[in-house]
């Protein structure tokens, strides 16, 4: 039985991460996100993983796509997409960095490159050997002693998304209209006109 969920769930996980990549609405696209999440969470579950499963739909499938739908609603999806690129060389720049960061997944994936933090074998046993509950306990104490920071960075960085797509939303809205001056009035008073 868990063969079958996980082959359900994986076909699921695929075709909606392609619906992502290849659906020209940008709302039919982050549905498809969600049902991509929604796949992921049940590999957790079936991973008894049940903390990463919840975190993988309150978190992705709840938050991150609620606030990629607000800024799409907010920047509008009735204008039709443009296929000129803006800036020169943007798509291989694109390509180019996402080449990198695939070789940099592939080969330097398991390093401490990435969050600068020692791997340790046993995860019972953090901080000088203490040990530390269950792991609810464990990832609350890693987060907001060792990853502090950069969890703090990431609430600062979602924060400056909305209120830039706030302030491009209001920008794009506006209208200039040209309004009319007023008319001067006439230097000939109304007496002397018959």
């Amino acid at each position: 039985m868990d063969a079958f969920i996980f082959f359900v769930f994986a076909a699921l996980a695929l075709v909606s991460a392609l619906g992502v990549v290849f659906m020209r609405n940008p709302v039919h696209a982050a549905l498809m996100l969600v049902v991509t999440l929604v796949s992921v969470a049940v590999f957790f579950l079936q991973n008894d993983a049940p903390l990463l499963a919840a975190v993988q739909i309150i978190v992705y499938a709840g938050a991150i796509v609620v606030l990629f739908l607000f800024v799409i609603m907010l920047l509008g999806v009735d204008r039709a997409d443009s296929l000129h690129d803006p800036v020169r060389f943007q798509r291989p720049t694109a390509l180019a960095l996402g080449a990198i960061l695939l070789a940099q997944l592939l080969f330097l994936g398991g390093h401490t490159w990435a969050t600068g933090a020692a791997q340790s074998n046993d995860t019972q046993m953090l901080h000088g050997g203490a040990s530390v509950g269950n792991n609810i306990e464990r990832v609350a104490r890693v987060l907001f002693t060792d990853f502090l920071w950069p969890f703090e960075l990431t609430a600062a960085l979602l924060v400056l998304a909305v209120v830039g797509s706030v302030v491009l939303a209001r920008r794009s809205g506006e209208k200039f209209e040209v309004t009319p001056e007023p008319e001067l009035a006439s230097p000939v008073s109304d007496e002397l006109m018959p």
